[in-house]
């Protein structure tokens, strides 16, 4: 049974605590196993600006600044044909878009420049 109306009245903290509920039972429902904090993300995501948003492109995904993030959720063709009508830029600072583009992402061991001179290279010292 969904329980949509409970968080209306509670607010948006019940509402936060409806999509864990019900996340997680459906998971459980289909023998998935997810941890918590997944969901609570998920959760986090979906309430954080006070309403309730869809995850699809009608909410957060299609909220996305980058065009190239866009088109990888979902209706890719539209979005790229939408962004070369009218002429829109894609810095590409997201993970995906240079994912996308075959460019290294500066995370991880990406996030680091190592300099190493070998010896045979370094002035003498005097």
């Amino acid at each position: 049974m969904w329980r949509g109306m409970r968080s209306y009245v509670l607010g948006i903290e019940a509402a936060r605590n409806a999509i864990l509920e019900e996340a997680s039972s459906t998971l459980k429902e289909q023998g998935l196993s997810v941890d918590l904090r997944h969901l609570m993300l998920v959760a986090d995501v979906m309430t954080n600006t006070g309403v309730v948003r869809a995850i699809g492109r009608h909410g957060i995904s299609g909220e996305k600044s980058s065009v190239l993030a866009r088109a990888a959720f979902e209706i890719t063709t539209t979005h790229l044909l939408n962004a070369g009508v009218v002429g829109e830029l894609d810095p590409l600072q997201g993970v995906a878009e240079n994912i996308i583009v075959g460019q290294p992402i500066t995370l991880g061991t990406g996030a680091v420049k190592l300099v190493y001179t070998p010896r045979a290279m370094k002035p003498k010292a005097k």
